[in-house]
């Protein structure tokens, strides 16, 4: 039995290092720096008589040092490792109750609890439980020898006696709990006793002491079995000595322990003396005056009957302290993970989640109960929230927390660990494993093989959740809540209804648009999963009027010959609409996706396809379509490159570095004359306009991060464009210059195409001045010189005139009003402004 959990061969292994046929401490430091940094002075302390003295087998004073300093980060797991022993002795005897009950009776009224008792004068706290107990050779073999647990011997014995149904579900892995105790404690004293034992027996020892003492418990049996484990606390862990601390503790660590755990609570309150219970002082006071009244005389008691008959002065009220006990069970809630899922209803569910979600009022939208089996196993409940936690609301999702809880055997580890990717963290549950093992160092545990391997296996559980959840809504969206709604491998939901169907609300685009950020985040970094997230964004498109559509919806509307899935991007929904690269692919008739959030640009640069289909920007400067002749094609763009030679090497002598290449257009730009596209290497517009929008860009960054892969399409057809060819058509006179003019119009030209692009002006103020021209011959104006300021008479200040209009009158227009002096204010009370 592992009643006092020791330090395990695995901790040990990971706290020294393996030195040809020697162990040493890694890091060693010299004997007189090894004491535990923490610990304070000791009082002294003499076991009592006839107590026997034993020595450790190991240098605990030096091994505590290694506990308290490289295991435990934080010492409050003391309470956790002590009560998982305690449940470890009331798992063996009930076991051993079951197997062998004549040698361990066990009554109806024998309760197996584990009892928490403090004693705020005494400075000690108490640990009980009703258990398997100890002998006082199991006391010595098994508290007196580094790295020997009971509960593992007690497992090993299961395994070797090769009764497969002797299964027993011990905890047993958590190696150096009994030592945690010294993390609070300068004495520690384990009173037990076996059920086979017919006497009680005392183990006690120091911290920091080389040896332990075992006698005969003085206080004789007052145990009928168990282990009594109490802590005589130091002075900085005084606060393990209030009922409030111990219970959050307890309930946070041991909340879901099979066994009930108990807490005794101190309440010491001042309550008034009854009458019936007089003082000795009262008493005394009271038998004199009955003596003076016997002695007077009968004229002395006629006298006083005479007298005037006053009130009694009112005594003051008695105070006393008085100290109430009293109990409270601390671990109500059931693990119902550990209960077969077909036998558990779904508002018990629910109200798990609410435990979980620290009771908030959401309810949660689905969950997934699964036992995982394999290599590892492992149990799990997921739930996917109804809301987005109120971290979410910050946007830093480098500091919101998991919100998966580990466990080993129902005993809290800790919901630091990170188990789910952090596009994830928004999902809720717990992990239960029996493998894992419990190393103190939570860096170690992060870094364990089975850890790693249960982290993959939830995520894809969790999206497969997210995914059954799409499946559903979409099927009771169209009406049938019992219609057999089937996914295929490209992610298309079918569902088969009837006529008579209702459509309703589907619950999953309502959650999505809650959550869809987390789902594109998740298709940029986890790209294992990446084919499964595809499956679960939705998005506008041009013809999904309004609606969230999948990219398999999306790949079922495509026309025959469309071998690409255009997508636009842009600050809203009416921009892309308006954007002029829409023109052709309405002309066409294509639908495009549009995609108005900022992480949607970083999504697409990470997807290469779906379903074998390429994503490609509608402004993109190499887009083709396949339903024209594309030989017809190439005769045209080599023929119009010919005769824009001209024009397309000065236009880009002329424009310098603000674009990469002037070319004429490879695709129809519709009633465009040129157009800035992107290349097929540099960012789109909109994705430029996001990076430019980040706090920490230079324009270093930009120049080398494809900002400057600007493509300037010029439109063959377009009358500017072959007005504007014809007087740059000197392509062989190297002194041609062309006028101001052509250089002007060709500048505007350039800034008609960056906005219809989607990009800004490199230069607003030579753009406003060319405007101006314009604008000048427009008008007709020979100069812009300005008009000489005017020079206005002086004029008598004149009253302002009054309003009349009676819905603009005011206090002030019957103040300026002439002969309304005498106006009676008191009047407008009669006045019935709702029949007005």
């Amino acid at each position: 039995m592992k009643l006092l959990r020791l330090l395990s061969l695995h901790a040990l292994s990971l706290l020294f290092i393996n030195n040809g046929s020697h162990f040493c401490v890694a890091n060693e430091v010299d004997d007189e720096d090894m004491s535990v940094e923490a610990v304070e002075e000791v009082p002294e302390y003499t076991p009592p008589e006839g107590a026997e003295t034993f020595k450790f087998e190991a240098e605990v004073n030096r091994m505590l040092d290694i506990v308290v300093n490289s295991l435990y980060q934080n010492k409050n797991v003391f309470l956790r490792e002590l009560i998982s022993n305690a449940a470890d002795a009331i798992d063996k005897f009930r076991f051993m109750s079951l197997t062998e009950p004549e040698t361990f009776k066990s009554d109806k009224d024998d309760s197996l609890e584990i009892s928490i008792e403090y004693d705020a004068d005494a400075k000690t706290l108490t640990i009980r439980d009703t258990g398997i107990g100890m002998t006082k050779e199991e006391m010595i073999e098994n508290l007196g020898t580094v790295a020997r647990s009971g509960t593992s011997k007690f497992v090993e014995a299961l395994k070797d006696s090769g009764n497969k149904e002797s299964t027993i579900e011990q905890i047993g892995q958590f190696g150096v709990g009994f030592y945690s105790s010294f993390l609070v404690s300068n004495r520690v004293a384990v009173a037990s006793r076996h059920p086979s034992s017919p006497k009680q027996f005392v183990w006690e020892s120091n911290n920091g002491s080389s040896d332990f003492a075992i006698y005969e418990d003085p206080r004789g049996e007052t145990m009928k079995r168990g282990t009594e484990i109490t802590l005589h606390l130091r002075d900085d862990s005084a606060e393990y000595l209030d009922a409030t601390r111990l219970k959050s503790l307890a309930s946070h660590y041991s909340e879901f322990i099979t066994h009930p755990i108990k807490l005794r609570s101190t309440t010491t309150m001042e309550v008034e003396v009854e009458d019936d219970e007089e003082t000795p002082e009262e008493s005394k006071k009271e038998d004199v005056e009955n003596l003076d009244d016997e002695e007077k005389s009968d004229e002395e008691k006629k006298d006083e009957d005479d007298l005037e008959i006053k009130d009694e002065e009112e005594k003051p009220k008695q105070m006393k302290e008085v100290t109430t006990y009293s109990w409270e069970t601390l671990n109500n809630n059931k693990a119902i993970w550990t209960r077969d899922k077909d036998s558990i209803s779904d508002e018990e569910y629910q109200n798990f989640f609410h435990l979980l979600n620290d009771n908030d009022a959401q309810n949660a939208t689905m969950w997934s109960h699964f036992n995982a089996e394999g290599n590892v196993n492992f149990r799990s409940i997921l739930y996917l929230p109804t809301e987005k936690p109120a971290s979410y609301q910050m946007g830093n999702l480098d500091e919101i927390k998991d919100n998966v809880r580990l466990y080993v055997r129902r005993v809290l580890i800790g919901s630091e660990f990170t188990l789910l990717p952090r596009y994830l963290s928004f999902v809720q549950g717990t992990v239960d494993s029996d493998e894992l093992p419990l190393n103190v160092n939570r860096e170690t545990l992060q870094e364990n093989k089975i850890l790693k391997v249960i982290r993959k296996k939830l995520a894809r559980k969790a999206i497969d959740l997210i995914r059954e959840f799409a499946k559903t809504s979409a099927a009771e969206a169209k009406g049938s809540k019992d219609a057999e709604a089937e996914v295929s491998d490209d992610g298309e939901v079918n569902v088969e209804t009837s006529d008579d169907d209702e459509p309703k609300e589907d619950k999953y685009l309502a959650w999505y648009e809650k959550f869809s950020p987390n789902i594109k985040l998740g298709i940029i970094e986890d790209e294992p999963n990446r084919g499964k997230l595809l499956k679960l964004v939705r998005f506008q498109t041009s013809k999904s009027e309004g609606k969230l559509i999948s990219l398999a919806e999306y790949l079922s509307g495509m026309k025959e010959w469309q071998d690409s899935i255009y997508v636009s991007g842009g600050v809203s929904l009416d921009d892309i609409k308006q954007s002029p690269f829409m023109e052709t692919f309405r002309e066409k008739d294509l639908e495009v996706i549009y995609m108005t959030d900022t992480i949607d640009e970083y999504m697409i640069k990470h997807v290469r396809d779906f379903d074998g289909k390429k994503f490609i920007d509608v402004s993109s400067e190499n887009i083709k379509f396949k339903d024209e002749d594309e030989d017809l094609q190439k005769r045209r763009e080599k023929a119009y490159q010919k005769k824009f030679k001209s024009l397309t090497k000065w236009l880009k002598t002329l424009y310098g570095p603000t674009v990469l290449r002037v070319q004429v257009a490879k695709r129809s730009l519709g009633s465009m004359p040129a157009v800035v596209s992107s290349s097929d290497f540099g960012n789109s517009a909109n994705m430029e306009r996001i990076m430019k929008a980040q706090s920490f860009q230079s324009e270093q960054d930009m120049m080398g991060g494809g900002y400057s892969m600007k493509v300037f399409d010029v439109n063959p057809r377009h009358p500017l464009i072959v007005k504007l060819h014809e007087g740059c058509s000197a392509e062989d006179d190297e002194s041609f210059e062309p006028d101001q003019t052509i250089i002007d119009t060709a500048w505007m030209l350039h800034d008609m195409a960056m906005l219809n692009g989607g990009y800004t002006i490199s230069d607003p103020v030579a753009h406003n001045q060319r405007m101006t021209k314009v604008l000048q011959a427009t008008y007709g104006l020979e100069t812009l010189a300005l008009e000489p300021e005017i020079d206005p008479p002086v004029e008598d200040d004149e009253p302002p005139e009054p309003d009349m209009d009676f819905n603009g009158m005011n206090m002030e227009d019957f103040a300026n009003m002439g002969g309304m002096g005498d106006f009676d204010t008191g009047a407008m009370d009669d006045i019935d402004l709702d029949n007005m």
